[in-house]
């Protein structure tokens, strides 16, 4: 672990020139604190400064599983290391609302009543009203579960909706399961893992029965969401109850453009708009899932009008609570990415991930959409 390849390719290695801000200084920090349990704050800064995208992880030729050393440092220092209150209190406030889309979709409505009337700081933040598509009604031999999710069920209701449209063209019947809810990504990446493991496991619980039935995949249209359902196998491997319930739903969880990829969609009479569309590949798509270019495959061999982007690789900052919990990065990294996407003036932007989806939209002067929402739109007659 000497190459310094990551650095290379870290957002905030790049916009900070810190070795202590890249992955190789800090697994070094983490390094220090398992071996001389030295724990300072400085050392809880440049964990906390980490977006977690991965990009290294792709980088690495030695392949370094970055991620998961990170959730281990950052469980260690907040067991050495206690945060000042406010920080506290934020990042309670976070775990007791975000997860929970019954809690957050009321805020969501709120905001969006009194969108006019806010400061412009907190307006463009709060995600634009969106008039609700039915779901199909129609019910088919092949079945799929959806992850509901938590954030996107309140914030871009119509993604999952527009998924299951497009799966009903193609003779496959989308289901969400009511008890199902966050994937636990918030909770295990904010050091609270035990409370991580159980939204875990009430996911695995709710589809089971389907999965039993025959479900054929987990869909998930949120590819951070999807990173981590991936990983449940592994995160659950120690629970003799749970261990071999989350390998098999590893092995069912797909993005939605896996699934899309491995289906003929020739019979979907897809009329393109023509507008000039930048897709933006999630770090969760491109490096978590290594699905760089699946979004993007669909789009252009579905005859959309495909705009040149650049830096394709770098994070636009919004990296699930990031963008709350260290604002003045991830406005940066937006800037940087709102400019490499909008290089040949597209018309819109897509996305596969609800986070990206909402950061870019904060700042962009074209409409963002989740990609699938565009593809449905699109659909000839039956």
């Amino acid at each position: 672990m000497h190459c310094g390849f990551c650095n290379e390719t870290c957002p905030t290695y790049r916009e900070l020139g810190d070795e202590r801000d890249g992955p190789r200084g800090r697994i070094y920090l983490m390094r220090q604190l398992l071996e001389d349990d030295r724990a300072t704050e400085k050392t809880r800064l440049h964990l906390d400064r980490c977006l977690n995208c991965r990009s290294c992880e792709t980088t690495c030729p030695s392949g370094v599983q970055y991620g998961r050393l990170l959730d281990i440092g950052r469980q260690l220092i907040e067991r050495r290391q206690r945060r000042p209150l406010p920080e506290r209190l934020m990042r309670w406030g976070l775990r007791q609302v975000l997860p929970y889309r019954n809690r957050f979709a009321p805020l969501v409505r709120i905001g969006q009543l009194f969108r006019p009337l806010l400061p412009s700081f907190i307006r463009h933040r709060v995600p634009r009203l969106r008039a609700r598509v039915p779901w199909p009604a129609s019910s088919h031999a092949r079945t799929m579960l959806a992850l509901a999710g938590c954030v996107q069920a309140g914030a871009t209701p119509n993604t999952n909706a527009a998924a299951a449209t497009v799966l009903d063209r193609l003779g496959i019947t989308l289901v969400e399961r009511a008890r199902a809810g966050c994937c636990g990504a918030l909770s295990y990446h904010l050091s609270e893992q035990r409370e991580g493991l159980d939204f875990m496991r009430r996911n695995i619980d709710a589809w089971w029965p389907a999965i039993e039935a025959g479900a054929e995949a987990v869909v998930v249209t949120a590819s951070g969401c999807g990173t981590t359902v991936r990983e449940y196998g592994y995160l659950l491997r120690h629970d003799p109850q749970y261990a071999e319930r989350a390998r098999v739903v590893s092995g069912l969880a797909k993005d939605l453009c896996e699934v899309l990829g491995n289906e003929d969609l020739a019979g979907l009479s897809i009329r393109p708009d023509g507008v000039k569309t930048a897709v933006h590949c999630p770090c969760s798509l491109a490096h978590g899932l290594k699905l760089p270019d699946g979004v993007a495959t669909i789009m252009r061999n579905s005859g959309f009008n495909l705009a040149d982007t650049a830096e394709k690789h770098l994070c636009c900052g919004s990296a699930g609570t990031y963008s709350i919990l260290q604002p003045e990065m991830s406005e940066t990294l937006l800037d940087n990415k709102i400019q490499a996407l909008m290089v040949d003036n597209p018309g819109r932007i897509v996305t596969a991930n609800v986070g990206c989806q909402l950061h870019i939209e904060s700042r962009a002067t074209v409409p963002v959409r989740h990609w699938i929402e565009v593809l449905a739109e699109s659909l000839g007659p039956r």
